[in-house]
């Protein structure tokens, strides 16, 4: 009951982000590549309205006594779609885990609505084909813009199913988040204060971000270094945060992003 009341309040000051229209919208890299939050895509693409080609290049480690490292690319087509590719690489032999994903974001104006879904292959390096299997998720992210006690805001919900080979579960993906424009007159837009939580998360296999008891929480901030008038014409974000934030294993996680724009 305390997990249920916790999720309803968080749930809550999601959705009284409202109505108006934000100011930016920063589109960083979730942990598997997906332009996204930190576990959770958004409605999202990387370079949606902006550039025909884009090309972005990203990292995140997760660290936790031990670390993972986990490089990306992703390449946004047409304005309306994302192909994207990631390797996690944790610790111990031959646990390399591969993630390809791809979005289609439909035409809308005011609600950013997109299609998804990834293919991933479970310890893709191991010599024991017991230890390997494959997984997928399918999801709908709804992303719009408001604003949270005057400063600009985006949530996100997200609704999916995770398929996993050899597994049968009835289960339902859902998260929601938030990327809040933190003080915009103090920081001059450079801090997203960030926060998803999700009953899933960027694998079925993560490490230092799991969800399999209670969910996941992941909280912290995204800087937006584009906002140097130097680099505007570029994407440029360092990512600072706790995943697993509520449990005992949470783990802290830095990554960066960068994009630029061909066509």
């Amino acid at each position: 009951m305390k997990i249920f009341r916790m999720q309803l309040l968080i749930a809550l000051a999601l959705v009284a982000v409202s109505g108006l229209s934000a100011q930016s919208s920063l589109k960083g890299m979730s942990l598997n590549g997906a332009t996204g939050l930190y576990s959770i895509p958004t409605g999202r693409i990387g370079w949606e309205r902006s550039s025909d080609l884009g090309l972005d290049l990203g990292y995140h480690a997760i660290i936790r006594d031990n670390a993972n490292h986990i490089p990306k690319i992703g390449l946004s087509l047409f304005k309306w779609v994302e192909l994207t590719g990631a390797v996690d690489v944790q610790p111990g032999d031959h646990q390399n885990d591969l993630i390809a994903g791809v979005k289609i974001q439909f035409p809308l104006t005011s609600t950013a609505i997109a299609l998804g879904g990834n293919f991933q292959g479970i310890n893709t390096g191991n010599p024991n084909p017991w230890e390997r299997y494959s997984a997928g998720q399918i999801y709908v992210a709804v992303t719009y813009a408001g604003q949270f006690f005057t400063m600009p805001a985006e949530t996100t919900v997200v609704v999916g199913k995770t398929f996993i080979e050899g597994s049968r579960d009835s289960n339902i993906d859902f998260g929601m988040g938030f990327d809040l424009i933190l003080l915009p007159k103090v920081f001059q837009n450079y801090i997203h204060w960030i926060t998803d939580f999700a009953n899933f998360t960027y694998s079925v296999d993560p490490f230092g971000a799991g969800s399999q008891h209670r969910g996941t929480l992941n909280t912290g901030f995204r800087i937006d270094l584009s906002e140097i008038p130097a680099l505007n014409k570029f994407k440029f974000v360092v990512d600072i945060f706790l995943a697993d934030a509520f449990d005992e294993d949470r783990a802290f996680s830095v990554g960066l992003v960068f994009g630029i724009p061909i066509l």
